[in-house]
C-alpha cells in the first residue's frame, strides 16, 4: 500500500470517529500539539521507529508529546490502533493527514506571512483584515515571520497560493527582464 494513502485513511477514520465522539476538535488540538512535538524534537521519530523500544513506552511518549491527559479516550483509542496494527511510526504522517482533513472540513486556511521587517500591529491588523476578505467566511490559522532576504516588503501564502510583494522578487523580475532583451 501507498505510504502516502496509509496515513490519509488513518487519519479519515480518526476524524470520523472523533467526529462521532464529539471530539474532533480536540483531537486536532492534540495533533497540533503532536506535529509541534516531532517538529522541535527530530529524536522523537527515531524513537518511536526503533523496534527495540517497546510499543507501551512509545505510547507514552506520543501520549506526552500531543499533551493528551487521562480523559482523551479517542486519542487513547486511536494510539491502541496504530499499536495493534504495528502503526506507531505513522503517527507524525497521520496527525498531519487529520490536521489538513479537518482544516478541510472547517474552513480553515493556513496563513504565513512573511515580512522583510517586523510589522507594526496596525499594519499587521490591515493586512489580517484583507486577507480574512480573501477567505470567504473562512477563518485563519496565522502566522507572522521575518526574513531579511526579502529587502522590503513581504510575502502571502494561503495553503498553496502565494502572494509575493516583496522588493525581492521584484528585483528577480527586472533581472529576467532585462536578460530577456
Amino acid at each position: 500500500m501507498n505510504q502516502g494513502l496509509i496515513p490519509s485513511r488513518y487519519a479519515k477514520a480518526l476524524f470520523e470517529f472523533a467526529t462521532e465522539k464529539s471530539a474532533d476538535s480536540r483531537i486536532y488540538e492534540l495533533m497540533h500539539t503532536l506535529e509541534g512535538s516531532f517538529a522541535s524534537e527530530p529524536s522523537l521519530q527515531q524513537a518511536v521507529a526503533n523496534p527495540f523500544i517497546p510499543a507501551s513506552d512509545k505510547v507514552k511518549l506520543l501520549t506526552s508529546a500531543a499533551g493528551a491527559s487521562a480523559g482523551d479516550e479517542v486519542y487513547a483509542r486511536f494510539l491502541r490502533l496504530l499499536v495493534d496494527n504495528n502503526r506507531l511510526d505513522a503517527a507524525r504522517d497521520i496527525a498531519l493527514a487529520y490536521m489538513r482533513l479537518y482544516r478541510s472540513e472547517h474552513h480553515i486556511y493556513l496563513v504565513t506571512v512573511t515580512s522583510a521587517a517586523p510589522m507594526g500591529a496596525a499594519e499587521e491588523e490591515r493586512l489580517k483584515k484583507l486577507i480574512a476578505r480573501h477567505l470567504n467566511g473562512g477563518t485563519m490559522e496565522y502566522h507572522h515571520s521575518v526574513d531579511p532576504a526579502l529587502i522590503g516588503g513581504f510575502t502571502v501564502n494561503i495553503n498553496n497560493e502565494k502572494l509575493d510583494a516583496s522588493v525581492a522578487d521584484e528585483l528577480k523580475q527586472l533581472r529576467l527582464k532585462l536578460l530577456s532583451n
